[in-house]
């Protein structure tokens, strides 16, 4: 079958295509994504213990404001200039994504979000800043 009775390919010129890790495959097998500057595929040091902190954050912020009514973080996407709405589980699964994998695969964005129900993480810091330090 010729290339021009095939549909377009729906990845064509997206970093994200879920072939390029397929093309990332060296002999051994280890993936090295694009990027990386360290192992392949791998954090340093550094950058699990920020992820490591970030889960550990988030677990309170979660427990401090989800009786709130706050369902999760919003984030200005520098790439796209867009706010990018995550609910507090897809956040945690995101970031325990990033230290299993070293990067965090594409995923759909939450549907049709109410903005009211989300806050910035550093909303989210100072409010746990704030509670904590009354106790």
């Amino acid at each position: 079958m010729s290339s021009e009775a095939l549909p377009p390919d729906p990845f064509a010129g997206d970093p994200d295509d879920p072939a390029l890790s397929m093309d990332a495959l060296d002999t051994s097998g280890e993936a090295t994504w694009p990027g990386s500057d360290d192992e392949p595929g791998r954090l340093n040091e550094v950058e699990r213990g920020e992820i490591i902190a970030d889960l550990a954050d988030l677990a309170v912020y979660q427990a401090l404001l989800s009786g709130r009514g706050v369902r999760g973080i919003v984030v200005d996407c520098a790439d796209c200039g867009e706010q990018h709405f995550h609910e507090w589980n897809l956040l945690r699964a995101s970031l325990q994504q990033l230290l299993d994998e070293g990067r965090m695969r594409p995923h759909e964005p939450a549907y049709d979000p109410d903005p009211a129900h989300y806050v910035t993480w550093e909303y989210c810091r100072g409010f746990a800043d704030a509670t904590l330090a009354d106790d």
